[in-house]
């Protein structure tokens, strides 16, 4: 024990020399150079307003996933996951191969298929904020990501839990 605590110690006054610093994340925000052209970012890029789509500033790295979102004022709303080359003027997304959106009536869209829907009580509503799970593999090439599996696996909706 003696030996662990003059090895910190040693660190400590080198200077923290072999220590590995942490790396800190990106603030994560919706990004204006990937968004629809009829899109309006404001809330310092934390809130969508208009039609189209906008992705996210940092991509998900690992196989699962998780992102919050809050349901600002009722109306026409789709959330989801997209590669780099979705079609962000083509609304409602879902309907490619490059795009897995959750629509505000609680269908689950991916190809312009069903694949899922949330139970009629449990629909997101103004005030709503909603967490999603994602499990998915990637294949990476030099500029861009190619969704190979991607699967919707659970969500919160103001902390109750469900399983898709």
């Amino acid at each position: 024990m003696a030996a662990s605590v003059f090895c910190c110690l040693r660190c400590c006054r080198d200077s923290g020399t072999g220590h590995i610093p942490l790396k800190e994340m990106p603030a994560v925000q919706l990004d204006t150079q990937h968004m629809g052209t009829d899109v309006v970012i404001v809330k310092n890029g934390r809130r969508i307003c208009g039609t189209g789509g906008c992705l996210a500033s940092a991509p998900l790295h690992q196989n699962k996933s998780y992102f919050e979102f809050k349901i600002q004022s009722t109306g026409i709303w789709g959330i989801g996951v997209a590669t780099q080359k979705v079609n962000l003027n083509q609304i409602p997304l879902g309907r490619d191969v490059h795009s897995l959106v959750m629509r505000n009536d609680g269908a689950l869209y991916h190809n312009n298929e069903e694949k899922n829907r949330l139970p009629a009580n449990s629909l997101p509503q103004e005030g709503d904020v909603v967490l999603m799970t994602v499990q998915f593999w990637i294949a990476s090439s030099v500029n861009f990501i190619i969704l190979l599996h991607l699967v919707l696996k659970k969500y919160c909706l103001n902390s109750r839990s469900f399983e898709c």
